[in-house]
């Protein structure tokens, strides 16, 4: 694009100016370092760009680091609609509604874990379904299926698939308000009413990790992070299906919809409706659906973690500490209040690939960690370190409470595949001390570590930034592929 109307308002941040397309009606702003900017694809800025041109949006239109091209949106976009004149975007949100990470602690430690991490990975393997069509153990009628869409987490603690406390470290405490599962289509309730607890595929995973660096002593010890070479589990999928079917239902509505209130958009991906009408509203509410059926499937996720461990360590998960350290989304949309020139405003935030980061002393967050800030968990590929982070007051005033979510691709899947054999990959993880099983050697090949950006330097730059701070990185001991 034309340089002249991007100008750089630090060492972490850049600017488009709204000059760039006709329509824009703010700035779009990029956090990335100078590398990462030089390597964002061309997709970024223009779907950023054409994102800052949507009915009603509040100050800036943002991309973080790990941004890439989506659908409408990019990955790592992050936006704020006022109420009354904004909209609601399917393709702000994403197909796979809550789509998220869970990070589980246990006091295991790696030399404990590491003899028996080839037999733990497998029971893990058969007690946890993944891959394209997979279905749960988890027999639901329609009318049970929507009190899942409804209670979320709540749920799995009345069904024995949750501990109480367990609800004290998830987004929402693991149930948004406002689901309504009469503006679910049936063919949605069809895709999704047998899969919970399912990894599914793409770039979902289960990981066993170990603790290799910690940064912030004080903040781990809040998060239950106690030492080097504690062994972690973090577990990455979302909605699948039964987002995918609502956000392709709403899609097309909206599509139709907008000539009615005088619409139009640049990308026809980013399809909307006025927040306040009655689609958007129908969509909010089948969203809400979505988002509390991935936190179940998480937790269903969770429950078979836990059964896993104790069949290979002969001790119950309360003694092995398998308490969740947080969950959290990373599409979605929310009701929130933040500060739009000097003034508090309940806005509607889009996250697509990006995480909340709230800063300490926000009454949204959990009890627990509302002294330190909130956890935000940023999964690196299967052959590259994770990290736990924690949220900032800077990120409350710069970005909506909002960071990045992950590492970010730099090609597609079909030229990850072009590249390197699955099988050979899981031979070459396996050398490095990472074991690997999968549903397909396809899907395998796609999430290579060569296809996606340095995770360290995409931290670095939030951490820099600001919108997050560091807290420990976790490395990667072994994982289930979808």
């Amino acid at each position: 694009m034309d340089t002249k109307y991007i100008k750089q308002v630090n060492n972490y941040l850049w600017e488009i100016s709204p000059e760039y397309k006709r329509g824009m009606r703010v700035p779009a702003r990029i956090y990335a370092s100078q590398k990462i900017f030089n390597e964002m694809d061309e997709g970024v800025f223009e779907q950023v760009t054409n994102v800052a041109t949507l009915p009603g949006i509040q100050k800036y239109a943002f991309c973080m680091p790990d941004g890439h091209w989506g659908y409408g949106f990019p990955i790592g976009g992050v936006a704020a609609f006022d109420l009354d004149s904004g909209i609601i975007s399917p393709g702000g949100i994403g197909f796979d509604i809550n789509c998220g990470v869970r990070l589980i602690k246990t006091n295991l430690d790696i030399a404990e874990v590491q003899p028996k991490i080839k037999e733990l990975i497998e029971v893990l393997f058969r007690l946890i379904p993944s891959g394209v069509g997979s279905t749960g153990f988890i027999k639901l009628k329609a009318a049970e299926f929507k009190e899942v869409m409804k209670k979320g987490v709540r749920w799995c603690v009345e069904k024995g698939y949750a501990y109480e406390n367990d609800l004290e470290r998830i987004e929402e405490y693991g149930s948004m308000a406002g689901a309504n599962p009469d503006k679910v289509s049936d063919k949605a309730l069809k895709r999704g009413i047998d899969q919970l607890g399912t990894l599914g595929s793409g770039n979902h995973y289960l990981e066993i990790q170990t603790v290799s660096k910690i940064f912030n002593p004080s903040v781990a010890k809040v998060f239950g992070i106690e030492k080097e070479g504690q062994i972690t589990v973090m577990d990455h999928c979302g909605s699948r299906g039964f987002g995918h079917q609502i956000g392709t239902d709403y899609l097309r509505l909206f599509d139709r919809a907008m000539p009615k209130y005088g619409i139009k958009v640049l990308d026809r991906e980013l399809a909307c409706a006025p927040f306040k009408s009655p689609e958007g509203q129908a969509y909010f509410g089948a969203m809400v659906c979505a988002a509390n059926t991935a936190f179940v499937n998480r937790q269903v996720i969770t429950n078979k973690i836990r059964e896993g461990f104790q069949q290979i360590f002969k001790k119950k998960p309360a003694d092995l500490g398998m308490d969740i350290v947080y969950d959290v989304a990373h599409n979605i949309a929310k009701l929130e209040e933040h500060n739009i020139d000097g003034k508090l405003k309940k806005v509607l935030i889009h996250r697509k690939g990006a995480t909340r980061s709230f800063g300490p002393g926000q009454n949204e967050l959990l009890e627990v960690y509302r002294s330190v800030g909130q956890p935000v968990i940023v999964g690196g590929s299967m052959e590259t370190s994770s990290y736990l982070l924690v949220g900032t007051k800077e990120a409350m005033e710069n970005t909506f409470g909002s960071t990045c979510h992950g590492s970010g691709r730099t090609m597609s899947r079909t030229q990850a595949k072009k590249r390197v054999h699955g099988r050979d990959l899981q031979k070459e993880m396996e050398k490095k001390g990472i074991i690997v099983r999968t549903y397909t050697y396809s899907g395998l090949a796609e999430e290579a570590g060569f296809a996606y950006k340095n995770i360290s330097e995409v931290v670095e730059t939030v951490d820099k930034a600001g919108l997050s701070k560091k807290v420990c990185e976790m490395r990667p001991l072994a994982n289930i592929k979808g």
